[in-house]
């Protein structure tokens, strides 16, 4: 089995916006995941948020330009009822932080799926996640 990153939004939209303080790095990224072959995988829900920004904030052109680009190089995975109720105790355990449900599902799902997550956000370490980081 290939090795897998789950993707944080982040990095999704920068991807995309070349004016993100994270596009270059976030570009370099998806270079050094293609050489040393990691599959991508894109929760549901971060599919739904990460175009939910490129659309409000790059616009409809962009957008859909985006969503069918990430389509071709991600596998869609598709958190589970389990993932989700992980997810809602653990903010609920965290009430100092101001994590969402988003990240705290994709923290569930990488953790069943036994995958690092791909992302800038530090909650994620609070969410004591295995992060992927490339240095």
């Amino acid at each position: 089995m290939r090795r897998a990153v789950i993707a944080d939004t982040g990095p999704l939209y920068a991807a995309v916006d070349t004016d993100d303080s994270y596009h270059r790095r976030t570009r370099d990224e998806l270079q050094r995941l293609a050489r040393d072959q990691y599959s991508v995988l894109l929760a549901y829900p971060t599919l739904l948020e990460a175009y939910s920004l490129v659309l409000h904030r790059l616009g409809t052109g962009t957008a859909a330009t985006w969503l069918r680009e990430i389509l071709i190089g991600s596998t869609l995975v598709n958190p589970s009822p389990e993932d989700y109720l992980h997810a809602v105790t653990k903010v609920a355990s965290l009430p100092d932080q101001s994590i969402t449900l988003f990240d705290a599902t994709v923290a569930a799902l990488a953790t069943r799926l036994g995958a690092q997550v791909w992302t800038y956000d530090h909650h994620f370490d609070v969410l004591r996640s295995r992060v992927w980081r490339s240095t």
